[in-house]
């Protein structure tokens, strides 16, 4: 335990996501030893991040205006739909520049534990830009875990009826990883997943 703003500043960043209280001292001792210009670029990123940044008024993914990049993009084929559940999830698709549809950000996934259900969620807004007829696909792309899987069987049941093609990303073993560390899971849906080769 150290005094005032010291610990403060410790408790504050010990509660940011992944940061432990080691990490929270070192952050903070890190910072006492920096310079000041470096420490009030840093305040100022934080200021301007919560003053500038919102959320789109179309996907729900983060903007600077009211639609964000991908959403005021014209080239992006109106289709498709890719249903991620965080924004975070949008960078990691468009970093393989295999997609040129749009997206939909749920902003979490349904976890009973948490006391997430599906109204929690951007789960009305999606069926709201379902219901034009423009949309042919769903792809949804929520994380391979419990939560995930439990948002994504609940959006293909809520969707199926619409005659709209609903999929999945495909999950499984990961390039270079090892048969022996796989677990049940994983080694399932490779199994699920696989597809034919040669002629």
């Amino acid at each position: 335990m150290y005094e005032g703003a010291v610990q403060d500043l410790i408790d504050e960043l010990g509660r940011l996501p992944g940061v432990g209280p080691k990490s929270a001292q070192r952050i903070a001792f890190h910072l006492l030893a920096a310079d000041a210009a470096d420490v009030r670029r840093l305040t100022d990123a934080l200021t301007e991040v919560k003053l500038r940044v919102r959320f789109c008024e179309v996907c729900g993914n983060v903007a600077e205006s009211e639609r964000c990049r991908v959403c005021a993009d014209p080239r992006r084929g109106d289709d498709v739909i890719c249903v991620v559940e965080e924004p975070k999830d949008v960078v990691a698709i468009e970093r393989t520049r295999e997609f040129r549809g749009r997206y939909h950000v749920l902003g979490g996934a349904i976890n009973p534990l948490d006391n997430v259900g599906p109204d929690d969620l951007r789960i009305s807004e999606l069926m709201s830009r379902l219901a034009d007829g423009a949309v042919s696909e769903v792809i949804i792309a929520t994380d391979p875990n419990v939560e995930g899987e439990a948002t994504a069987t609940y959006l293909s049941r809520l969707i199926g009826p619409m005659g709209l093609t609903v999929s999945r990303l495909a999950s499984g073993l990961p390039v270079g990883g090892d048969l022996e560390y796989a677990d049940e899971v994983t080694l399932g849906r490779a199994f699920e997943g696989r597809r034919v080769v040669g002629s």
